[in-house]
């Protein structure tokens, strides 16, 4: 008997002990984030709606998070839960191929996978042939 109840209480502190590393884990995800994104805690708290003492509790381990105050958190830092759950310390920056040279934009495009390739040429090649059969249209009812 003695030896059930001691298995079971190490089973017990195991859980225990992984649940704590689990949130701790995500407490300095959320930390860590959230100094990226130059906000202060009273402006995340009042954004997932708990006080800031919650929300200083979340940080710090000693609070679990809810699914939906982490759905709110993801909205709020344009992350999803996923990211900020397997937070690695860096926030990829957004790329906004717009702003660079054709040279940069083709080395953009050829960083994607060849399915996202492929269906990005498809979509240049469908504006192309609208813009030559618009051009044609304009050039031909120009002359009637």
């Amino acid at each position: 008997m003695a030896t059930i109840i001691f298995l079971k209480t190490i089973l017990f502190y195991k859980s225990v002990v992984y649940h704590y590393i689990c949130d701790m884990n995500i407490a300095e995800n959320i930390k860590d984030i959230r100094e990226q994104k130059n906000l202060k805690q009273i402006e995340v708290a009042t954004y997932i709606e708990v006080d800031k003492s919650a929300y200083s509790k979340i940080e710090k381990g000693m609070r679990a998070i809810t699914v939906e105050e982490l759905y709110k958190m993801a909205q709020l830092f344009k992350m999803t839960t996923d990211d900020i759950i397997n937070y690695d310390g860096s926030i990829p920056k957004e790329v906004v191929i717009e702003d660079q040279s054709t040279l940069k934009q083709m080395e953009l495009i050829q960083q994607l996978d060849e399915e996202d390739k492929s269906i990005v040429m498809k979509i240049i090649d469908k504006m192309l042939t609208t813009k030559k059969f618009k051009d044609f249209f304009n050039k031909n009812v120009a002359t009637l």
